[in-house]
Formats: structure tokens, sequence, C-alpha cells
């Protein structure tokens, strides 16, 4: 009697055991359909629907041709153009499969060089231009792949960009105020300038210069145009 009732208390605990295994496998397949599937494109069909070009990367495409991303800085060199915030990213500027910053201290001789490199260049850029450098000109973000720079950087930057482009002085700041985004709901962040498409809206001027095509590689060792998508 004793060992029948062991047997049977024995396969009661063997049944609840498989009864939970089945439940847990039950609700892992359940998850895993509902947040590693249904959700995930549940979303991806929202961001498809209402936020398009969002959901896309934010890209820029002109001529048939995607030339950037409006979150992704690129580099401009010519004095033509306005010049963007500078990147400390591996391998070239605004590398976006490694973002990164210089991890240089405020005392760091690398760091006082390279601000003193980039302050020569905007002034060898704009000689008559003496009032002093925006910090943003100068110094690199923490990402690395930061698409704006402030007003002031902008403002900085109108006298060379008309008298390179022979515009008047009010049409180039009339344009800077035009891409000046404010805060976001007015509360969160600081005024900012995208330079991407504040360049491609010169471009677009009466007179303007072509945008280059890909390869040429106008404003830098790469493409400024193409970087992003290549």
């Amino acid at each position: 009697m004793k060992q029948g009732t062991n047997h049977e208390q024995a396969s009661r605990e063997k049944t609840g055991r498989l009864r939970q295994a089945r439940q847990a496998l039950t609700v892992l397949v359940a998850l895993t359909v509902i947040l590693g599937l249904a959700y995930p494109l549940l979303i991806l069909g929202i961001g498809q629907a209402f936020f398009d070009e969002k959901a896309e990367g934010s890209l820029i495409v002109r001529q048939g041709a995607t030339i950037g991303s409006s979150l992704i800085g690129q580099s401009f060199s010519d004095p033509g153009h306005f010049w963007p915030r500078p990147s400390a990213t591996p391998d070239f500027a605004y590398n976006s499969a490694a973002s990164s910053g210089s991890n240089l201290g405020p005392t760091n001789p690398a760091l006082l060089e390279a601000i003193s490199t980039r302050i020569q260049a905007l002034r060898d850029a704009d000689p008559e231009n003496t009032a002093p450098v925006p910090i943003d000109l100068v110094t690199s973000s923490a990402s690395g792949l930061d698409p704006h720079i402030s007003p002031a950087a902008a403002e900085y930057q109108v006298g060379r960009v008309a008298r390179e482009r022979g515009l008047p002085v009010e049409t180039v700041r009339g344009l800077v105020q035009q891409y000046t985004k404010g805060r976001q709901l007015g509360l969160f962040g600081e005024p900012r300038v995208n330079v991407l498409e504040l360049n491609l809206a010169l471009d677009a001027l009466p007179g303007r210069r072509e945008v280059p095509k890909q390869g040429e590689g106008r404003c830098g060792s790469r493409s400024a145009w193409t970087r992003t998508a290549s």
C-alpha cells in the first residue's frame, strides 16, 4: 500500500512538472511572437505610415540621388559653403559607423593644438573677420556626427560665404535665419542650424554652384554629398 502511494505521488509530481514546462514554453513562444515579431512589425508599420521620412533615416535626396541625412553632419571646407562643427570620428570625419569624440581633456596639449589649427583655418579663409570664433566651430561634439551649428557659428561665416558667392550679405543672412530652428517645444535644447540643409539651399539660389556628382569630392578627401550614403 505504501509503495503504491509513493508511486502515485511521484506520478503527480511528474505530471505537475510537465504541466509547468508546457506553461513556461507556451509563455515563451507567445512572448517571442508578440515582442519579437508582432510588436516590431507594428512599430515599423506606424513609422512607415505616419513618419515615413524619419523612419527611413531622414535622408536628403537631390536629382534622384541620396546625398546625406539631416541627422548626420558632412565635411565642407571650401569658403563658399558654411562649415560644420568639427568631427573626431576615426578613419574620416562624420564616420557614422564609428561615432565617437576625441576624449581629450581640456588641458590636453593635443586638444589645444587642434583648436588652434581650426581657428587658424577659419582666420585664413576669412582674414577680414576679426570677431571671436564661436566655440562650436573649433570643438568636436561627443558623437562626432553633429549636423548642426549654433546661429552664432553660422553668423560668423555669413560674410565669407556671401563674398565667395557674390551675394548680398543680407541674402545669406536671411537664408540662415530661414534655416534656424528654435528650441524643441520652446524649452529643450538650443537654437540650431542644419549645415547640410543650409548649404543645399545656398546651392539652389540663382547663380548657384552645381551640386557635385558622386565621387567628385569637392569638400574633402571623399565627397561631402555622398559620404553618408556610401
